[in-house]
């Protein structure tokens, strides 16, 4: 009753829409009145209809800079009308501070080369710039999506370089930040523990001693070289396929665009990036994605490793290893009385599996690269900024709710050190091995210490 009664509502606020009349090649289309986008994103919306996920707002953004950065070279260059370029810039800045979010309703799953994402951006920035120089929108005049806007440029280069840009921006300003911090608690524990001498474990058995602290700092060096890896697997990304327009060869850009798209580009964002070195490689190929995507797919295979051994050795409090305390956080349990789970632990998994799942999709997409061009850009671009977002979260998350609050149980660790069997290896040089094994084989049948059993062997 209450779904029929939403579409009843619905119609009728339709009913009640003013539209517009839009056109492109296809012909004629109506647009609501109140929206800044034009015909290729209304007949986008129409058909590419396919489940809930947008293309995200920060992919919008760095198409917006590009749009800004070529309008400025184009004006440069007299390509472009110096007063149209100016108010191409002026709408590109309100799409980059997010005041027309809203006319961006595309999802991901639309033509493998994001093309009706960049009509979608090419026409909010038309219309508005129309807007503001006081003419009619949808009329095309005095500035044109394609001809004006999208001067000197290609969706198939385009969207490319929105890809880089956005994952660049997004990795510098919150995955490594995030990682770092991780990174910065795993180390304090590993000082903080540094004098805990515990039992160590290789094949879930028991093994020789080593400090919790040594233990601690495998986990920091693990994720330390994971950060190493996705900053080098970032140096790719700073090179832009910008100026292969269509297939790679920059038919309709001038000379040197590309030179000159990413010198003023680098002033817009202060950043320093660089000119693709083959824009054929870059349109039709996605490797420095799919091994960057890789970068994150290891590390998720780190945090899995340290997340597990963490919460494992959190087990019981009693009935478990116990070796570790966990920060009670929130009750553990509907139905059990002060139980505390480890929930950080629980969270970072599933982020780690569905990271390792974006890669899968993202390494079957890379593959897909048929003759000039790959199209599968969207989902490429959904999944490795899903990718980033999440491992980031859960990332800070763990290191601010669960690393930070750890301590040590020394009285169970204690107890596990002295009972261990292990200890005799220590002895293994003096005694012999086979001596050595004899000496824990019978420790562990009297349920006697290895101290008891060297003694009344009479090698001590």
């Amino acid at each position: 009753s209450r779904g029929l009664g939403d579409v009843y509502k619905r119609q009728i606020k339709e009913s009640k829409m003013k539209y517009r009349t839009e056109f492109d090649s296809i012909g004629k289309i109506k647009v609501p009145g109140d929206k800044y986008w034009g015909a290729s994103t209304e007949r986008s919306n129409k058909y590419f209809n396919i489940g809930d996920f947008l293309v995200r707002p920060l992919v919008i953004h760095s198409i917006a800079i590009i749009k800004k950065a070529a309008a400025i070279v184009n004006a440069k260059n007299k390509d472009l009308d110096h007063s149209i370029s100016k108010y191409i810039v002026r709408a590109s800045d309100e799409v980059l501070k997010g005041k027309h979010d809203k006319h961006f309703p595309l999802k991901v799953w639309q033509t493998g080369s994001g093309t009706q994402t960049n009509m979608n951006v090419n026409e909010v920035i038309a219309n508005r710039a129309i807007q503001l120089m006081g003419g009619k929108m949808g009329s095309k005049k005095p500035v044109h999506p394609n001809d004006h806007v999208n001067k000197s440029q290609s969706t198939n280069d385009v969207f490319p370089t929105a890809m880089h840009i956005a994952i660049a921006l997004k990795s510098r300003e919150k995955l490594l930040p995030s990682l770092k911090l991780l990174e910065k608690e795993l180390h304090k524990k590993s000082k903080e523990f540094s004098k805990i001498v515990k039992v160590g474990r290789t094949h879930l058995q028991d093994a020789t001693p080593l400090t919790l602290g040594q233990e601690f700092s495998g986990y920091h060096a693990q994720l330390k070289k994971c950060i190493f890896r996705i900053e080098a697997a970032l140096k790719e990304i700073y090179f832009l396929a910008q100026g292969g327009t269509a297939v790679g060869s920059g038919i309709n850009a001038p000379k040197k665009f590309d030179k000159v798209f990413c010198k003023y580009l680098n002033k817009l964002t202060r950043d320093n990036y660089k000119p693709s070195q083959n824009k054929f490689e870059s349109l039709a190929s996605h490797d420095p994605l799919i091994n960057f995507s890789n970068s994150l797919k290891t590390l998720s295979l780190s945090l899995l490793k340290i997340i597990n051994d963490i919460r494992f050795l959190a087990s019981g409090p009693r009935s478990g290893l116990g070796e570790l305390v966990l920060p009670a956080n929130e009750p553990g349990s509907s139905i059990m009385p002060g139980k505390v789970n480890p929930t950080q632990s629980e969270a970072v998994t599933m982020v780690c599996v569905k990271v390792m799942g974006n890669h899968t999709g993202i390494t079957i997409a890379g593959s897909q690269g048929q003759f000039e061009l790959n199209v599968f850009k969207p989902l490429i671009a959904y999944n490795v900024l899903q990718s980033i977002d999440l491992i980031s979260d859960c990332s800070k998350n763990f290191a601010k709710y669960c690393v930070k609050g750890l301590k040590a149980n020394q009285e169970k660790i204690k107890k596990d050190l002295e009972s261990s069997l292990m200890l005799v290896t220590a002895l293994a040089p003096k005694i012999g091995y086979d001596r050595a094994a004899n000496i824990a084989k019978k420790a562990l049948k009297n349920n006697t210490s290895l101290k008891t059993e060297v003694i009344k062997a009479g090698l001590m």
